[in-house]
C-alpha cells in the first residue's frame, strides 16, 4: 500500500515520532492561550497534534490528519478527528471557540483553513504562531540562516493572519520562558546546548526545510563556539535572561458579529 501523502508541507508520518516528547505544553504559555480562548466552553482544536495546548476543563473536538500524531496522543486527551483545516466536517458556528497551535504555516491553503476555522466558530479563533520578520533578531541566523529564510517562505505575514481573521484581530507577543518545555527553537534562546541534540532538532519541521548539509555545518558551527566559549562572549547573558521577546505570537480574531 502506497503511503499517504502529506496533509501539509511536512511529513509527519515520516518525521514526527518524538514530537509528544519535545514539544510539550509550557504552562506560561498555556495560560495566555486559555484566557484567549474566553468562557468557550466547547473548543476546536485544528491541527492539534499530540494535544499540546488544549485545556482540560472544556469539551475539546481535535482535528488532526496525520495518523503518526494522532498515535501520540495522551489517553487524557481526546482521540482526534481524522480531517485537516482547509475541510472541517462540523456545522457552522459548531464551536464556542477554536485554537490553531504552531500549525497554520504547515496547512496546504491558509486562506482557506482560516475561512473554515472562522465558519464553525461563533467565537473566537485563536492562533500561537511566529512573526518571522522579529525572528531575525535570534542568535541561531548566524549560525543557520538558511534556517530562517525556509521559515520566512512558509510563515505567513502575522498582519494577512490578522486580517483574515476579521476586523478587530489582535496580535499579541508572547515571552518565552528560560525553562519552556516547549521545544521550538527559540524555547532555547538561553540553552543552546539542547540544539545540539538530534532529538530536539528532529522536532523541529524547519530544519526538513534547508538544504542538504546545512543542519550538520550549523551544528559543527555551535558546538566548537560553545566549546571555544564564543557563544557565551557574544550571548552568554542569555542563560541568566527569565524570558525571550521573540517572534511568538498570539492572534486572536474576534467573535463572529
Amino acid at each position: 500500500m502506497a503511503a499517504a501523502q502529506p496533509a501539509g508541507d511536512f511529513d509527519y508520518e515520516r518525521h514526527g515520532a518524538g514530537y509528544a516528547r519535545q514539544r510539550r505544553t509550557d504552562p506560561r504559555i498555556a495560560a495566555q492561550v486559555h484566557a484567549a480562548l474566553g468562557d468557550a466552553q466547547t473548543v476546536l482544536n485544528v491541527g492539534a497534534g499530540a494535544g499540546s495546548y488544549e485545556p482540560e476543563d472544556r469539551h475539546v473536538v481535535a482535528v488532526e490528519p496525520s495518523a503518526a500524531m494522532r498515535a501520540q496522543r495522551p489517553p487524557e486527551r481526546v482521540p482526534a478527528v481524522v480531517a485537516t483545516a482547509e475541510d472541517l466536517p462540523f456545522d457552522d458556528g459548531a464551536f464556542d471557540a477554536a485554537m490553531a497551535m504552531i500549525t497554520v504555516h504547515q496547512w496546504a491553503d491558509l486562506d482557506r483553513g482560516l475561512a473554515e476555522l472562522r465558519r464553525v466558530t461563533r467565537g473566537p479563533v485563536v492562533v500561537l504562531t511566529f512573526d518571522v520578520d522579529a525572528a531575525r533578531g535570534f542568535w541561531l541566523d548566524e549560525y543557520a540562516p538558511e534556517l530562517l529564510d525556509a521559515e520566512c517562505s512558509r510563515h505567513p505575514p502575522i498582519g494577512a493572519l490578522a486580517a483574515a481573521l476579521g476586523p478587530g484581530a489582535t496580535v499579541r507577543p508572547v515571552a518565552v520562558p528560560l525553562d519552556c518545555v516547549d521545544g521550538f527553537t527559540e524555547a532555547f534562546y538561553g540553552r543552546p546546548e539542547r540544539l545540539l541534540e538530534r532529538e530536539v532538532r528532529a522536532a523541529q519541521s524547519a530544519w526538513g526545510f534547508v538544504a542538504e548539509g546545512v543542519e550538520e555545518r550549523a551544528v559543527a558551527h555551535l558546538r566548537d563556539d560553545l566549546a571555544s566559549g564564543a557563544w557565551d562572549a557574544r550571548h552568554g547573558a542569555l542563560r541568566e535572561q527569565p524570558a525571550y521577546d521573540g517572534s511568538l505570537r498570539l492572534v486572536v480574531g474576534p467573535p463572529r458579529g
